[in-house]
């Protein structure tokens, strides 16, 4: 995920999220944009 840039990581996200992909791999992204600290870009992230 490292080389994936900010827009599309949380462009991804947002697909994976509607598509309702695997939480594992979702969880995955959500801790990579909280690493780069992007969480203002996405509509929630579930604790």
């Amino acid at each position: 995920m490292k080389h994936l840039s900010d827009e599309l990581l949380v462009e991804s996200y947002h697909i994976a999220s509607e598509l309702k992909l695997d939480p594992d791999f979702i969880r995955l992204m959500e801790l990579e944009i909280q690493r780069r600290s992007l969480t203002h870009l996405i509509r929630s992230i579930a604790n």
